[in-house]
Parts: structure tokens; C-alpha cells; sequence
């Protein structure tokens, strides 16, 4: 058995500046805040035409009719989301260029 493991190994450090791992990660929030995951709208979709009950109905025809706007007008889903915690796993071969390790 060959193993692939030396086609991800780096002989020399890749560098990775600050402020574009912020605006990465701020790029990802900005767009969770405006997209629900498609098997979540497809889930409540299948869920909306199956419930019997007419408010239940009404409750999830307007989340999707909320979802919609938000994707479509690139607003914030909901702006009371709590705090944000990122874990971030980084290899080995990182060096940090500009890296004060603030987001201040």
C-alpha cells in the first residue's frame, strides 16, 4: 500500500499574512450571516408541505420567505447570533507575516 501523505508534506513554510486569515474569516461570517445551508431550506421546504397545521404553516412559509430575503438583499439572517468563537487548525509549515495575533 503507497500512502499520499509526502503529496500533502511541505519542505518550506508557507506564510500566510494577518490580515487576509481576518478577511477570511470575516468574508465566511459575512456570508453565513446571509445564507441559510441548502439542505436546511430544502428540508424545511419538504416539512412545510407535509405539516397539517395551517399556523405551523404559516410559521415556516415565512422563515423561507425570510431566508429568501436575506440571501436576495444580502442581509443578516438574525443580528441577535450571540458571539463568534473561530477554532482554527494551522499545520506545521505556517509562518505568520504581519501577525500581531489581535484583531484590534
Amino acid at each position: 500500500m503507497v500512502s499520499n501523505s509526502s503529496a500533502f508534506a511541505s519542505s518550506t513554510p508557507v506564510a500566510i499574512r494577518q490580515d487576509d486569515l481576518i478577511q477570511s474569516v470575516a468574508d465566511a461570517l459575512q456570508y453565513i450571516s446571509y445564507y441559510h445551508p441548502v439542505d436546511y431550506i430544502r428540508a424545511l421546504a419538504a416539512a412545510y408541505e407535509r405539516e397539517q397545521s395551517p399556523a405551523a404553516r404559516d410559521a415556516m412559509a415565512q422563515i423561507l420567505i425570510n431566508s429568501r430575503m436575506c440571501a436576495e438583499g444580502r442581509r443578516p439572517i438574525c443580528q441577535d447570533t450571540g458571539i463568534v468563537t473561530v477554532f482554527l487548525d494551522i499545520g506545521m509549515d505556517v509562518r505568520w507575516d504581519g501577525a500581531t495575533m489581535s484583531v484590534e
